[in-house]
């Protein structure tokens, strides 16, 4: 919940005694208008609107708060409206308490947002990129068809499984043509990545099975279904570097997560079947081997490229898998976000799994394993991570 500031709390506390609210109650209000305005800052909503009030009874409703709770929740905002904006009530501490005693504890979805500034920042960011006006047509269509199916819910808490619904409905119900499919999601990818600022939820999937599983960043888009083994817990990387198979045991904590993303692997390549495609591509001699393989669910990419790629030799169209530059530019964006100081890129997570593993006391040759290191003195690289980690430790005289 918003911290709120002396001077915002000083003030309404002596509007309420202004108003000959019982001490007693001060409390409770001063609770309500954290509440408030954890609500507006959350969804980006401006705390000193009166409408936007409206919005927040509305959350205490769908969290089944009582109707004194509301009421009183009423009053206490409504006192908070006369209260004149100042400098110190702008630049309120968004620090964070312990949520746990929230009525509001899980997050609202609304519905009916206003959108027309999202559509703004749309126009501008084509027109920066100077892409024609017939995409900027498409795209605003394709955004006007997710709000409408969304029920205008606030694009900020737009997530990849909304955009998969709606996928899902153009293909299942609507059955709109391969190609439709394709500009929806380019459509609501460019939405996603400069409008609200956001990814869809498989590449932070990518970075999780990069590090919990220690892969090169190829190995890992080049997973097919058939790689996972959920029953046992493992995940097979087939023809690694070096032409080399090796197991590595599958991280519990994000198996719920895989199987939903391979939910949606399946409802796409039911859909790919239904549009008649050719079906993913194979390599080496395996096409030839089993012709009706590429249609095979097994055999489809665990991370699937969004677009078909036309295949001029045959004239059919085939699946490739998640291109790298959309996982290397992602976390290019994100470390700029954090403001990490140090390189980082997708190996980074590799590095990461095998220094954890040597501070956790590992022996060397299971590591080397997992990596799939042909050579024990490539695995050897990383345990310069321990020397790194006693000097460290090591203190200055000074601090003595």
């Amino acid at each position: 919940m918003i911290k709120i500031s002396q001077e915002l709390r000083v003030q309404f506390e002596a509007l309420l005694a202004q108003k000959e609210i019982p001490k007693r109650l001060h409390s409770e209000y001063l609770k309500w208008l954290g509440y408030y305005l954890d609500f507006c800052h959350k969804y980006g909503f401006e705390k000193s609107k009166k409408e936007n009030l409206a919005h927040f009874i509305k959350k205490l409703q769908d969290k089944r708060q009582t109707s004194q709770q509301q009421k009183s929740a009423t009053l206490a905002i409504s006192i908070y409206y006369e209260i004149k904006p100042s400098k110190t009530d702008h630049a309120i501490a968004l620090e964070k308490n312990d949520r746990t005693s929230s009525p509001n504890k899980e997050l609202l979805k609304p519905t009916h947002a206003d959108w027309t500034s999202f559509y703004a920042n749309l126009d501008a960011e084509i027109k920066l990129r100077h892409y024609s006006p017939k995409t900027l047509r498409a795209y605003k269509g394709w955004v006007r068809q997710l709000q409408g199916f969304t029920r205008s819910k606030d694009p900020r808490l737009l997530s990849g499984s909304d955009v998969k619904d709606f996928l899902t409905h153009l293909a299942v119900k609507r059955k709109v043509s391969a190609s439709s499919q394709n500009q929806a999601f380019n459509a609501l990818l460019f939405f996603f990545r400069h409008i609200i600022k956001n990814e869809f939820g498989e590449l932070k999937l990518v970075a999780k099975l990069l590090y919990g599983c220690g892969l090169r960043l190829s190995e890992c888009l080049n997973l097919r279904i058939h790689n996972f083994n959920f029953d046992a817990c493992i995940l097979t990387v087939h023809d690694g570097k070096g032409k080399k198979d090796r197991t590595v045991p599958l991280p519990k904590i994000i198996i719920p997560e895989l199987k939903t993303h391979l939910e949606s692997v399946i409802d796409l390549h039911q859909n790919d079947l239904t549009s008649g495609y050719a079906g993913a591509f194979l390599f080496g001699l395996l096409e030839k081997k089993y012709k009706n393989a590429a249609k095979e669910l097994i055999w489809q990419w665990f991370f699937p490229a969004k677009t078909l790629t036309f295949v001029p030799d045959t004239k059919e169209y085939r699946r490739y898998y998640l291109h790298e530059t959309h996982v290397q530019k992602a976390i290019k964006r994100a470390v700029n976000k954090a403001k990490i100081c140090k390189r980082a890129s997708a190996h980074t997570f590799r590095h990461s799994f095998a220094s954890h593993l040597l501070q956790a006391n590992y022996d060397i040759r299971t590591i080397q394993e997992l990596l799939g290191h042909s050579d024990v003195r490539t695995t050897m690289i990383y345990t310069h991570t321990l020397r790194s980690k006693t000097i460290k430790e090591a203190k200055s005289p000074l601090d003595f």
